[in-house]
């Protein structure tokens, strides 16, 4: 593979404006060379595409000059690069071209100074980024302090009278000398706590383990006073992500915050700790590609123009480049080794196979078997499609009353199937765009890395789906039609509840099959979802309840299932459902049901942000539950009255959605943008996509008040057609999803945010005193 693609395979997303414009500094190459054959006197053809193919391909055969050895190093009569000193601190770049007055001189002036700023960029963006994590860690050393002072405490308060004089400190501490040093990320803390009073040193320091041993007991007593000297800085972080912590912190409870020296509360904070170490290192990683990356291209763009032009520049320039500070700085690596040792002996009980796996977990690798099982399940889908259909006109169920009757009762049950399959094939559609365009899905959604479902893996389980529910129904079919099965009418009544039966089973699998991490993640953001607002809303969380708000009818389907099977519906086989009270008072709840989750996390982010957006996009909601809630009514009671009200609702709720999708869930329609009436960055280079897909959402959104209309339908034509118009609006939510993590990811890019923000769990007294102050 060139350099050029796997230097931009490698770049963080995010950070892709802060890499070096390889790119464009080879088409400035291209000039070079191109006025360089110009100027040269005339060949034969041939000769001239021979050149010009060695050229172009850059791959090094170009012979080197015959003067270059008899004039010995002559890189000084080509550049002459200052370092020269910046405001505040390091240094910026810049670089003298010796030979402007020869033929081209010009271009190759223009080179260097793009050269130039290049370097200056990438060195101040990395010097930011370091600079940032090294404070980071300082804050990282306090919270290690705190939880070995913690683990001490606990294993005193919880060490038996009998015991605790015979036996030392248990252990978990890992050697109680080593924790008295700053283990955690070199930094030097050993002053920190003088006379009762907490600061922290940034200081990055080694430490040697021989000095440790050799005063092990007295170390043992001043780490167990200098423990207790910590904790009486230290509260506990009450970050409001659970619903316990959520109504405690609404009512205030002052005590949340004390330490309560529980080993619930160590693990606890163990379990917080991990989290953010694993998180820190990803974060050191991406640093260190981000150095090695540019390095490269910095090497290889120099070695392009020495033998475009037949010098040795790239020996004083990569000087240069490798003092800088992008190239001679360390503090990454150095770092990443102490939060290697740091992890290991902490959180992975001193296994260091199990901390490196939990560090750096591998890459999910392709397997052959998920496309061959995806190809053999689609097929068997389009068969069961076509032998249903041919069982359906075989009957003539669909002229005759009591087949049509039967369908009306019948279909709705295995509806539910189709709109999440459907809902599945978009998502793996929108994989499929988002891994084409580079939008870094997994981190905007919050994936563990090696977790992340591939599109060929959403498509398996949704054709594997789809051949359940097309050979429950064609079951149904069979039995509910022969004149040989009417003994089994009570077994067939039971083939839609064993369907979902199973879905639900293998959702709840706690086995590790089925892509248990995928199914775990998913049953935590419903969990979250249809709690709020206890939790802490997230984007996962709010955009699987968007999601949810599409799925509208596949709840009503849900409740279906419960009438057939709770109330005793399932042996009539007619449409009586509605003959209960209790169904149609549920039938109202739960078509607002999503749209009211939605609202309360709405509230919950108003809040806490303080935003006023976000009480906007909650009156949204809520415009669109009286819509339901009269639509509802007018399908249940009809009359003209209901009928405008209905309609006069629908319109107000459709035109602020479709407003709020377009312009600030997509972020297009701006007018003082580069591209008009979109916006200033765009993944997707052709510009009719975006316009398309604008008008596209107001068609399906407008589509959606149709099933406000009466129609003189019959009930087999009046379900068809609420099929469809639901099964768009899954559609349109497919459409949705991809513009808005693409938006999502270009707001990320332009504020370079390409890490997670962990709660510490930890917080100290005087960091408060601070904030007051």
């Amino acid at each position: 593979m060139k350099f050029g693609k796997e230097f931009k395979k490698q770049k963080v997303p995010e950070w892709i404006d802060a890499y070096m414009d390889y790119s464009g500094l080879k088409q400035i190459l291209r000039e070079i060379m191109l006025h360089k054959l110009s100027t040269q006197p005339p060949t034969p053809v041939r000769a001239i595409k021979q050149k010009l193919k060695l050229h172009r391909t850059f791959s090094g055969l170009h012979a080197k000059s015959r003067d270059f050895v008899s004039q010995g190093d002559i890189e000084d009569q080509v550049i002459d690069v200052e370092a020269l000193p910046r405001d505040g601190s390091g240094h910026f770049y810049r670089t003298n071209f010796l030979r402007q007055s020869e033929a081209g001189g010009e271009i190759e002036e223009m080179f260097f100074e793009k050269l130039d700023q290049e370097l200056n960029r990438v060195n101040k963006f990395y010097k930011d980024k370091v600079e940032a994590v090294m404070s980071e860690a300082a804050e990282l050393n306090k919270q290690m302090d705190a939880l070995i002072a913690l683990r001490i405490k606990v294993d005193t308060k919880n060490a038996s009278p009998d015991n605790a004089t015979a036996v030392p400190l248990r252990t978990s501490t890992r050697t109680l000398a080593s924790d008295c040093t700053d283990l955690a990320i070199g930094v030097d803390t050993s002053n920190n706590y003088q006379e009762g009073e907490l600061t922290g040193g940034p200081e990055v320091s080694e430490v040697t383990t021989a000095n440790c041993s050799s005063n092990c007991k007295e170390e043992e007593n001043k780490c167990e006073d200098h423990s207790l000297e910590i904790l009486e800085h230290v509260k506990i972080n009450n970050t409001l992500e659970t619903p316990r912590s959520t109504l405690k912190g609404v009512f205030k409870d002052s005590k949340d915050d004390e330490l309560r020296f529980r080993k619930e509360e160590l693990r606890k904070v163990e379990g917080q700790l991990r989290v953010v170490f694993i998180e820190f290192y990803q974060k050191l990683r991406l640093l260190k590609n981000y150095s090695f990356m540019n390095l490269a291209a910095f090497s290889k763009i120099m070695k392009k123009y020495d033998k475009i032009t037949s010098t040795r520049a790239s020996r004083s320039y990569m000087k240069i480049v490798d003092n800088s500070y992008l190239g001679s700085s360390d503090d990454v690596t150095s770092l990443l080794e102490k939060v290697e040792t740091t992890f290991i002996n902490h959180f992975s009980n001193s296994n260091r196979k199990d901390g490196m796996k939990s560090l750096r977990p591998k890459e999910k690798k392709e397997r052959h078997g998920v496309t061959f099982l995806s190809g053999f399940f689609s097929g068997c889908s389009i068969a069961l499609l076509i032998a249903v259909i041919l069982r359906i006109e075989a009957r003539d169920l669909m002229d005759k009353k009591e087949g049509a009757s039967y369908l009306v009762n019948i279909f709705p049950l295995y509806s539910l199937f189709a709109y999440a399959i459907l809902h599945m094939l978009m998502y793996a559609a929108d994989i499929y765009f988002w891994r084409r365009y580079r939008v870094n899905y997994p981190f905007i959604l919050g994936f563990k890395q090696g977790t992340v479902l591939s599109y060929r893996e959403v498509f398996l389980l949704s054709t594997g789906l789809a051949v359940l529910a097309l050979s429950s129904f064609l079951a149904n079919l069979h039995l509910d039609m022969g004149s040989r099965t009417e003994h089994y009418r009570k077994l067939t009544e039971l083939v839609p509840l064993f369907s979902i039966t199973i879905v639900i089973v293998i959702i709840f699998c706690p086995f590790d099959i089925i892509y248990r991490s995928s199914r775990l993640f998913f049953i935590k953001s419903a969990t979250h979802c249809f709690c709020a607002p206890l939790y802490k809303v997230t984007l996962p969380d709010f955009l699987l309840a968007d999601n949810i708000t599409s799925q509208v009818q596949a709840i009503r389907s849900i409740e279906l299932y419960i009438c057939y099977y709770g109330l005793g519906e399932s042996s009539q086989r007619q449409s009586k459902c509605h003959t209960h009270g209790i169904y149609n008072a549920f039938y109202f709840i739960v078509a607002i049901v999503p749209f009211w989750l939605r609202f309360l996390q709405c509230l919950r982010r108003l809040c806490e942000e303080k935003d006023a957006v976000h009480g906007w996009n909650g009156l949204k909601y809520l415009l669109i539950i009286i819509a339901v809630l009269i639509r509802t009514a007018f399908e249940l009671k009809k009359g003209t009255t209901w009928f405008v009200l209905a309609l006069a609702s629908s319109a107000v709720a459709v035109a602020m959605s479709t407003y709020w999708d377009i312009v600030v869930d997509w972020g297009l329609l701006r007018r003082k943008s580069k591209n008009t009436y979109l916006r200033d960055n765009l993944v997707i280079s052709n510009k009719s996509v975006y316009f398309a897909a604008m008008v596209l959402n107001i068609v399906l959104r407008v589509a959606w008040m149709q099933l406000v209309i009466e129609f003189n339908l019959h009930s087999l034509q009046k379900m068809a057609i609420t099929t469809i118009i639901s099964c768009l609006e899954v559609f349109r939510r497919g459409i949705w999803n991809f513009f808005r993590l693409e938006n999502e990811h270009l707001n990320n890019v332009g504020k370079y945010r390409a890490f997670k923000s962990v709660p510490l769990p930890f917080s100290y007294n005087d960091e408060e005193t601070e904030k007051d102050d």
